[in-house]
């Protein structure tokens, strides 16, 4: 374990072979560029990765089909109806669900032919004509008759009107008015005889009405003045509340002779002896006469009775007793006073009970009468009641017969807007058939734009295509990707930063504790995953340094590196997090430490590593040593034997030691180290990393004596393909 006290590096030379890296070169297998057949999940994926793309897409071709067809549609014609039963049918409670009459051996009394030639005539249309014209000038008998269409539903007593024109709101306009017209022409040929009945009717309703109302306000004068609503209910409960007074006359008397009982023991001689006993001052007074007796009788066998001790207790024991016996007359005239008044109050709550009793029992012999009288008003009420109840009957009677036989025609298919062409356009279908072509237009287009896209999309597609171990997939992690690049530590000069000077040693500094609070589970799982892996890698001896790099810069390896590190040290390990990258360092920012001291001093100078490394004292065993200046020459430092022995003294001091390096396509940072590690660990980008630039890298490590541990996916969006 390592302490706080200063870290103890060994020689180089005493611990040249600390390091047991592996120099021979990896066997990397050939890349495959077939491209399987995608699933569901990878199609979905496709859909969400390609949104944008297949949005414009969609967007463009849906405004070329909606330009197209408001530039090539003919005018569209509206048409709409109504139906109007002109004869009653055989059963008038179902008129208006009449379709078609069948089986009938009944014949039509109306000349249907006749009488729609008629409803064309220049005498009714001509009405409907003048109404028309207000709204549309333009209309006249022919130009109606030329759009209008009247005919007879098959064999049935319907007649339809149809209308058709190329504005919606004028189709329904005309329609309309002509059904009222029609309607109108038929109730002025249908009078009816039935009208006087109900006349009749209407002339006997208030009259009828006026008794029913006198009748309810006699009965319910009847109920307020006697108090109650129905008389067998009212009978029942004057009985309940005799028997509810029996039984308290019954406790009044039971009280009423334990009182006398009481008031008699009190007036005896024994029972004012008991009731003493409760006198709280008469006891005091006979206690203090009891011990004034006591004393007497003890001073008398010692004193003569002339004795002035004596004559003082006995002067006091007589002071005492008038006191004695007033105090009992008074308790006793209490107590009596006290009985007698509780006495003296049942008797009266008895009388008020009797009195009470009497009342009901009064009351209760009138009932038969108010019965008779109550029953009178009912039967009353019922009679005028069910008098007016018929006339309203026989009124809708022949309101109904009127509406079934004797009224007009009836509509029924009332006129409406229409919504579609009656000439073959129909505006929303060819929206529809343009959203559906512009949709598949768009995937289309997504389609074509992912078969040439080189990256990859997916932690499988790396797996599948590169054929090396996949060690990990660590997902999308929005928080990750908010800047952490001071502006003022960044490009620092190592030719500007002095040494060190004695009296500002800063020793072991202090990193700021990680907070993990915000990351998602998933995010802290597919690390521990990671690191898992890589210890599974080696069977017979312990991964102790890695190198964390990439084909290409901005694909997460520093990030990578960095919470790899802390999950390690989580994990029980002493973990040494090197920021090798001397060109565009970035450890220092994500442990929000300042940059100025680090490996370029340690390479460069005499300066004591354990002065440069700083510890975490939340998670003491997580050391991290940043880039420092950036030098001149940042592969000269590298490739140096001082480089060397301090990768060998990190490599015996810690668990684990993980180096961040530039990218390794272009420069050969990475490479100088590698072969003094375990391995390189290549971190690819989904969605991101192009996949020429990782095949060349791969290329460059062939030929290098590198061991590639293998890859892993940062950045995965989404886990459709996981």
């Amino acid at each position: 374990m390592m302490e706080n006290h200063p870290y103890q590096f060994s020689d180089y030379d005493r611990n040249k072979n600390g390091v047991s890296p592996s120099y021979l070169p990896q066997h990397f297998p050939e890349i495959e560029d077939a491209e399987s057949n995608w699933s569901f999940s990878e199609f979905c994926a496709l859909l969400k990765r390609r949104a944008i793309i297949i949005f414009g897409v969609s967007s463009f071709v849906m405004f070329a089909s909606v330009i197209y067809l408001k530039l090539n549609q003919k005018p569209p014609e509206y048409e709409s109806s109504f139906q109007i039963l002109v004869e009653p049918v055989n059963d008038d409670s179902k008129a208006v669900d009449v379709v078609k009459e069948t089986n009938s051996n009944t014949t039509s009394a109306l000349d249907y032919e006749s009488q729609i030639q008629v409803l064309k005539s220049p005498e009714i249309i001509g009405g409907i004509i003048r109404n028309l014209q207000s709204d549309y000038p333009e209309i006249n008998y022919d130009n109606l008759i030329e759009h209008l269409q009247i005919n007879r539903l098959a064999e049935t007593k319907i007649i339809e009107v149809k209308y058709r024109s190329y504005d919606p709101e004028k189709t329904k306009f005309v329609l309309d008015k002509i059904s009222q017209e029609y309607v109108e022409y038929s109730q002025e040929r249908r009078q009816t005889k039935l009208r006087q009945g109900i006349q009749f009717v209407e002339k006997q309703l208030p009259f009828l009405q006026s008794r029913v109302d006198n009748v309810q306000r006699e009965l319910q004068a009847f109920r307020l003045n006697y108090k109650f609503n129905d008389p067998e209910g009212e009978a029942k409960q004057i009985d309940d509340q005799i028997a509810k007074l029996s039984e308290q006359r019954q406790n009044v008397d039971i009280q009423l002779g334990q009182a006398r009982s009481n008031l008699d023991i009190f007036k005896g001689k024994d029972g004012a002896t008991s009731a003493l006993n409760n006198a709280v001052l008469y006891q005091q007074l006979l206690a203090q006469i009891r011990q004034l007796d006591a004393q007497i009788v003890q001073e008398s066998t010692r004193l003569q009775s002339e004795n002035p001790t004596i004559k003082a207790l006995q002067d006091k024991r007589e002071s005492l007793l008038p006191l004695l016996r007033n105090e009992a007359q008074r308790y006793m005239d209490v107590k009596v006073s006290e009985i007698a008044t509780q006495v003296q109050t049942l008797e009266v709550q008895g009388q008020e009970i009797d009195k009470t009793i009497q009342k009901l029992e009064q009351k209760r012999k009138t009932l038969p009468a108010l019965a008779r009288q109550y029953n009178t008003l009912q039967r009353k009420l019922q009679i005028t009641t069910e008098s007016l109840n018929r006339f309203l009957s026989t009124r809708e009677n022949l309101q109904l017969r009127i509406s079934q036989t004797e009224l007009g025609w009836q509509l029924l298919k009332m006129p409406i807007k229409p919504e579609l062409p009656a000439n073959g356009f129909d505006k929303k279908r060819n929206l529809i058939m343009a959203l559906i072509t512009s949709l598949v237009a768009g995937v289309g287009v997504a389609v074509m734009i992912d078969k040439v896209d080189k990256t990859y999309h997916s932690a499988n597609d790396l797996k599948e295509k590169l054929k090396l171990p996949l060690l990990g997939n660590i997902p999308f992690e929005k928080q990750l990707h908010i800047s952490l690049y001071p502006s003022s530590e960044r490009n620092i000069s190592l030719a500007r930063i002095p040494d060190f000077p004695s009296e500002s040693n800063p020793g072991l500094a202090v990193i700021p504790a990680q907070n993990y609070s915000n990351h998602s589970a998933q995010f802290l799982e597919a690390l521990r995953v990671l690191y898992t892996n890589i210890q599974l890698l080696s069977c017979d001896r312990q991964m102790r340094s890695i190198i964390i790099s990439s084909a290409m810069s901005g694909d997460g390896k520093s990030t990578v590196a960095f919470h790899l590190a802390q999950i390690a040290t989580a994990m029980g390990q002493r973990v040494l997090l090197v920021d090798a990258n001397l060109r565009q360092p970035v450890i220092h920012s994500l442990s929000h430490l300042n940059n100025l001291w680090g490996l370029s001093n340690l390479i460069s100078t005499n300066l004591p590593p354990e002065e440069v490394i700083r510890k975490l004292p939340s998670m003491s065993q997580l050391s991290v040593l940043t880039a420092g200046p950036i030098p001149p020459d940042p592969t000269k430092l590298l490739s140096s034997e001082k480089m060397k022995r301090l990768m060998a003294d990190f490599h015996n001091n810690f668990d684990l030691v993980i180096y961040d390096t530039p990218p390794l396509l272009g420069l050969a940072d990475a490479s100088l180290l590698a072969p003094n590690t375990d391995g390189i660990l290549l971190v690819v980008r989904i969605d991101k990393t192009d996949s020429a630039k990782v095949e060349q890298t791969l290329d460059h490590l062939k030929i290098s004596p590198m061991n590639v541990l293998g890859i892993v996916g940062n950045g995965q969006s989404s886990n459709l393909n996981n």
